[in-house]
């Protein structure tokens, strides 16, 4: 890389969650994450034009995993940049760009069957006709080892970091170690105040990989995660500050697995508890947040370690 590439936060409200992308300013610009269907006209437009630049600048949209807060947006940006933007997921999420429906089966594969409420599918359904622009077809897929030019010596590299998604990625500005992880760094959650991954073990993994082998100058996050008091993280973190938060993220997850396997190695119990079949758990873990609030990451992680322990 020939000099520095500045980062630029862009932010878009949604509900109880603040949503995040950055802008790259590279030759051939970049945007990290797309918010939700309305956010590039609302939110990236007038940003980035305070910026003296154009939405249709673009040449690149990365998005770091299939969540809806972070590719709902996929489609109306690559609309507003006159088509002209390539389109980059992981091989494993690039489903979820391409079908409305694929979000609607995972929320009845997992969340549904802990969650009691007989409108969830209508729920779902429309949010995701109102929450994601449209169905994409991903321009490049990725699984992580791949290097994507810029322009003008600036490159970025692609690392796997499955855990919150099979398919979630760290996109790496080369030379300054700038770091963009989506959601793949929890600490302990958002704002339902639980970590949200699907896959223990590879979540485990990403975080000592992102620790140890990426050791990010600056990290990015697609939410203000929270520490252990509370408080939020900005999502922007320097170096110290990184590695707070991923060996926090770490320390949480080896808490949680242990709660967790003490009281699923015997199997679930049903109570009349908001957490159940996972009550012991929450008790333990000192959990007292709404676990029905979507994304319902206490029902996702629980599931994870439930299939974890069990095998399937």
């Amino acid at each position: 890389m020939t000099q520095d590439v500045n980062i630029h936060p862009l932010e878009s409200p949604w509900g109880r969650f603040g949503l995040y992308s950055f802008f790259i300013d590279a030759p051939e610009p970049a945007i990290v994450d797309t918010g939700i269907s309305s956010s590039p006209a609302a939110g990236m437009v007038p940003a980035l034009e305070a910026l003296g630049r154009s939405i249709k600048d673009v040449r690149w949209i990365l998005l770091t995993h299939g969540h809806i807060d972070h590719l709902g947006g996929a489609r109306a940006l690559w609309e507003l940049t006159d088509r002209k933007a390539q389109v980059v997921i992981h091989e494993a999420d690039a489903p979820l760009l391409r079908s409305r429906d694929r979000h609607l089966d995972q929320y009845v594969a997992v969340r549904q069957q802990y969650l009691n409420n007989p409108d969830g599918v209508h729920e779902q359904t429309e949010a995701a006709g109102t929450v994601i622009s449209g169905e994409l077809e991903p321009t490049m897929l990725v699984r992580g080892g791949e290097t994507l030019s810029l322009g003008g010596g600036v490159t970025v590299s692609v690392h796997s970091v499955p855990g919150h998604t099979a398919g979630s990625v760290a996109y790496v500005v080369d030379g300054q170690n700038d770091v963009f992880v989506g959601d793949a760094v929890q600490v302990h959650g958002a704002a339902n105040g639980f970590p949200g991954y699907e896959d223990p073990a590879a979540y485990r993994a990403s975080l000592a990989y992102l620790r140890d082998d990426v050791a990010p100058r600056h990290l990015y996050l697609g939410h203000p995660y929270r520490r252990s008091d509370g408080v939020p993280y900005g999502v922007e973190l320097d170096a110290a500050q990184a590695r707070e938060a991923l060996q926090e993220s770490l320390d949480i997850e080896a808490r949680i697995a242990g709660v967790a396997a003490r009281y699923l190695k015997d199997g679930l119990r049903e109570t009349d508890s908001a957490y159940s079949p996972f009550e012991p758990v929450a008790a333990e873990l000192g959990y007292t947040g709404n676990p029905t609030l979507e994304p319902s990451p206490f029902f996702t992680t629980l599931d994870g370690y439930r299939r974890a322990f069990s095998g399937n």
